[in-house]
């Protein structure tokens, strides 16, 4: 379980070097779950109108939409989580600072782990509106190579003030 949202990592400069950088996999997944228990921050089903998933593959639930292209961030008004973030579940996956590694989880520290560990890809999570909505859940993860330049991937930043 996630506890705090503590910094570990060098910032990434951009836009002049102000603090941005992709957040460690264990702070997306503490601001995706925003303090709920269940596979979705909204419950524990999806079905595409909750958000931008593959609707006709819904997870626990009946089908729903498939919009079948990326939509606009916060398009779904009604399912921001409790710290008020819109889309962490679908629309397009999220890239992390961290390496993926399927056993580092067995050997982290249970707090805040960050796998600094270069292997050859990189973890990206929250699923995406091309792919069906168990990939989408809070504890999936995925991950591509750092050079992966696909329509369905993108990003959202963190900043260290």
């Amino acid at each position: 379980m996630i506890l705090s949202c503590e910094i570990r990592v060098a910032t990434i400069p951009v836009n002049g070097g102000n603090g941005y950088r992709l957040p460690t996999e264990a702070e997306w997944e503490y601001a995706c779950r925003a303090g709920t228990t269940t596979p979705f921050h909204f419950g524990p089903s999806s079905n595409g109108r909750e958000s931008n998933i593959k609707g006709n593959y819904p997870y626990e639930s009946a089908e729903g939409p498939y919009l079948a292209r990326t939509i606009t961030v916060g398009s779904y008004t009604d399912h921001a989580n409790n710290f008020g973030l819109y889309d962490m579940h679908g629309n397009v996956w999220e890239w992390c600072e961290d390496w993926i590694d399927g056993t580092y989880y067995d050997r982290s520290p249970a707090e805040d782990p960050v796998n600094s560990q270069e292997f050859t890809s990189r973890v990206l999570r929250g699923g995406t509106w091309n792919y069906n909505a168990e990939l989408a859940r809070a504890a999936n993860r995925q991950g591509d190579t750092p050079d992966s330049r696909i329509f369905h991937i993108g990003f959202r930043l963190a900043r260290t003030p």
